[in-house]
């Protein structure tokens, strides 16, 4: 009988479209995250790199911090992580919902 495996993806392609493994994220003692650290981040989780439980362990973050990012990706891209342009985009986003 075959036991279920964890397979995971060696690499991935990250948020500029360069491979990412799992040496090349963020190391864990990270404090000032940057657009690209939390998009590398989005991307290693999306691709099966880590799993959200293994990122919320490794970078020490909440389960919706997280989730605020993954959203930020999925509608303005790498620039809805912009701390400066968050509530811009969340207008934008509420806007193109409304028509």
């Amino acid at each position: 009988m075959i036991e279920n495996q964890k397979i995971r993806a060696a690499q991935v392609i990250g948020p500029l479209g360069e491979p990412l493994t799992i040496d090349d994220l963020p190391p864990p003692s990270t404090k000032r995250w940057v657009v690209r650290r939390k998009a590398e981040v989005v991307a290693a989780v999306n691709g099966g790199l880590m799993t959200i439980d293994e990122v919320l362990e490794r970078y020490n973050l909440t389960l919706e911090e997280f989730a605020s990012w993954q959203r930020a990706v999925d509608r303005s891209g790498m620039q809805g992580l912009r701390v400066t342009r968050i509530q811009h985009y969340r207008d934008l986003y509420e806007r193109q919902l409304k028509y």
